[in-house]
């Protein structure tokens, strides 16, 4: 493992960090934090720690000692500051001398003793780092001492790896027992460079900032020669799969409909999942594997996975590209199986605890699929991301044990411990979800205008958000804004579209809402027109609708949840306007294809409605348009932009908030909303 250190970068980040009033030490802590954090064999997504022990000044003036230790909620890779709240030392030290202390009293004693009460809560592993007496102390949960750890002679393993120049800690889980064991450890043998906490991760200390940090990566380096030595150049047998496998994009929709829970299922109301798919030469290998029902269920390599990937991985059999119906039924049969067998998993170990815990959710964080790769599960997104982000280091993880010997990790008693331990379970978070969290929604023309704006609309009620456009760099821009995916797709070729709804499958798991309102505008007298002009206005204004509508309903009707179409029809189809019937025209059309849609996709749950706008300042109306439009009906600029019954010119954002009412309208069906600002030539009737 490379060692990142440079000391040009650490005077630039002590000089900008002193400058702003931050002491040296805490510099020093957030640069090298940040160094653990940036590297995924070390650290990924919370798992790891790490502190200083330096003088901070009270508002009384007092100068005391403090704890600077990572807090709850920040990430190592980018930490700042405040991510290092500051607990005073020795009131939290004193409590070594305790026999026992509870979780919740832990946690109130290192709230009570921070300097400030704003902060958040300090790492579970606090009383670890205060036992120890060094300046600075790294926390990371690298892959190669786990792959050494978690086999069935870890611990024997690791001290002809390392013999004395570190600790050895027996598995127990985090908190003042460990704390009290670790501190043990280290007395027995003070020279030590570090501790290896087995089947959990690895310690290291120093006097310095660089020490302990060169001190982890040499640690780690030592371990991946050993793996490097390995007596079996490959761990995974293969079996053989089928010649014709379905692709990601097929099975992640069936996938994202069968692991949905039912909340209201008569109103077609889930709990849906946002998939994240993974694939490459690693992940095939352990997935595809003749022993994968052995090594993938053994659990997680280090125990805080847990709360993020459940104790396993469901496994599904290999898909046949020509049998999805049969897959279909296969995947329902594993889930029901997964599903009994979790509840009997809480059942079993939830007869051991003094207070009886309330089972969680018994549906998947990880599933393998044979030939394809792996799917991780979340309520969004980042959560998604996360579930995939550990179960690949699992499958680096178990890969190198498997090498060397046979994975194994600790008891699944100790697993649910882990599971069901109300300080890790608060790191996932309860609070109320938005609207569209769990929902995905496709917008097509979403690079400007008002596919841009119903972009933003549709991510701030808590949406992922996929944008197309023929404009691939402004979907991309407008898709990052909101943290989404942008696509290149021109909607006039189906074989875009459909290209464009596979890489939305691989990255969400499937589509629930598309806004279809990609268009544009021509003129001319109807009877004068070329007929190429108006069959090229019907491509985009009406058949690339159908294509799109039609692709997604393939998807929706895989899923099996129902879902939501949504067209951007104009006023136009209601009220044609003078010389611009190559634009009203298709409009028209699609007004007639929205309650089509409705009718005959009811029975299913798939809901269609349109939004009549008029007049939005886009790439499309420009400033241009509006002269020549003005000028059709005999006003001034500002008359045509803002003449309707409230006198007031309807933006963009005012239609994406329309699309979003009706995504929200769950029993609404065939409905046109008219967002003009009032214009009853334009009124249905």
């Amino acid at each position: 493992m490379k060692n990142m250190w440079s000391d040009r970068d650490v005077r630039a980040m002590v000089k900008h960090y002193t400058d702003a009033g931050v002491s040296e030490d805490v510099a020093l802590r957030v640069y090298t934090t940040r160094l653990l954090g940036n590297e995924p064999r070390l650290v990924l997504h919370g798992g790891g720690n790490t502190s200083v022990k330096t003088v901070m000044k009270e508002a009384t003036g007092e100068h005391v000692n403090v704890l600077c230790v990572k807090g709850s909620g920040w990430d190592m890779g980018n930490i700042e500051p405040p991510g290092l709240p500051a607990v005073k030392l020795e009131p939290i030290q004193r409590l070594a001398a305790l026999d026992s202390l509870a979780d919740e009293d832990m946690v109130n004693i290192q709230r009570c003793n921070l300097i400030d009460s704003t902060a958040p809560n300090p790492s579970v592993e606090t009383l670890l780092h205060a036992f120890l007496p060094h300046t600075f102390i790294d926390h990371t949960h690298a892959n190669a001492v786990l792959a050494l750890t978690d086999q069935p002679e870890g611990e024997e393993l690791c001290r002809d790896v390392y013999g004395a120049r570190v600790g050895y800690v027996p598995y127990i889980m985090p908190g003042f027992a460990l704390a009290k064991k670790a501190a043990e450890v280290f007395r027995e043998n003070p020279d030590v460079e570090g501790l290896i906490l087995l089947k959990h991760g690895i310690f290291s200390f120093g006097k310095s900032a660089k020490e302990a940090y060169t001190r982890m990566i040499d640690l780690v380096t030592v371990a991946e020669r050993r793996i490097g030595h390995a007596r079996r150049q490959h761990a995974f047998a293969p079996v053989r799969l089928p010649r014709k496998l379905a692709s990601a994009a097929d099975v992640a929709p069936i996938l994202r409909g069968l692991t949905a829970i039912p909340v209201k299922p008569e109103d077609r109301l889930y709990d849906r999942w946002i998939l994240n798919f993974r694939t490459g030469p690693k992940i095939l290998a352990f997935v595809n594997g003749k022993d994968v029902a052995r090594y993938s269920q053994q659990g997680t390599a280090t125990p805080d996975h847990v709360i993020r990937t459940k104790h396993r991985p469901l496994i599904l059999p290999a898909p046949e590209a020509d049998k999805l119906e049969a897959f279909r039924k296969a995947v329902h049969r594993a889930i029901t199986r997964y599903q009994a067998d979790y509840h009997a998993y809480f059942s079993r170990n939830n007869r051991r605890q003094p207070i009886p815990k309330k089972e969680l959710d018994r549906m998947p964080r990880v599933i393998l699929v044979p030939g394809l790769g792996l799917f991780g599960l979340g309520n969004s997104a980042k959560a998604a991301k996360i579930a995939a982000d550990l179960a690949e280091t699992n499958v680096d993880v178990i890969g190198d044990a498997e090498r060397m010997s046979r994975y194994q990790v600790i008891s699944e008693a100790d697993i649910f411990e882990i599971e069901y331990w109300s300080l890790e379970q608060a790191k996932l978070g309860k609070g109320k979800e938005p609207p569209l969290a769990r929902q995905v929604v496709v917008i097509t023309g979403g690079a400007s205008g008002i596919g841009a704006a119903a972009a933003k609309a549709f991510a701030r009620e808590g949406a992922e958000v996929a944008v197309l456009d023929r404009d691939e760099l402004g979907a991309r821009k407008v898709a990052g804004a909101v943290k989404g995916l942008g696509l290149r797709c021109d909607v006039t070729k189906p074989d875009e579209i459909r290209a464009a709804f596979d890489a939305i499958c691989r990255t969400y798991g499937g589509v629930d809402i598309v806004v279809s309102n990609a268009g544009a505008a021509w003129q001319g007298r109807i009877g004068e027109i070329d007929e190429a002009l108006l069959r090229e206005s019907f491509e985009i204004n009406f058949f690339s609708h159908q294509a799109v509508a039609k692709e997604a309903v393939r998807i929706m009707r895989t899923q099996g949840l129902g879902g939501c179409l949504l067209f951007n029809i104009s006023k136009q189809a209601l009220n044609p306007g003078l010389a611009f019937g190559p634009y009203g025209l298709p409009k028209a059309a699609t007004l007639a294809l929205m309650r089509q849609y409705a009718l005959d996709y009811g029975e299913e749950g798939i809901r269609a409605n349109g939004v009549n706008a008029d007049r939005i300042r886009t790439g499309l109306l420009t400033d241009d348009l509006i002269r020549t439009r003005a000028k059709a009906r005999g006003l001034s600029e500002h008359d045509y932009m803002a003449g309707n019954l409230l006198q007031q010119e309807v933006t963009a954002a005012d239609v994406a908030k329309a699309f979003v009412d009706l995504a929200l309208a769950r029993k609404t069906t065939a409905a046109l909303l008219t967002v003009d600002g009032g214009n009853m030539a334009a009124a249905v009737r």
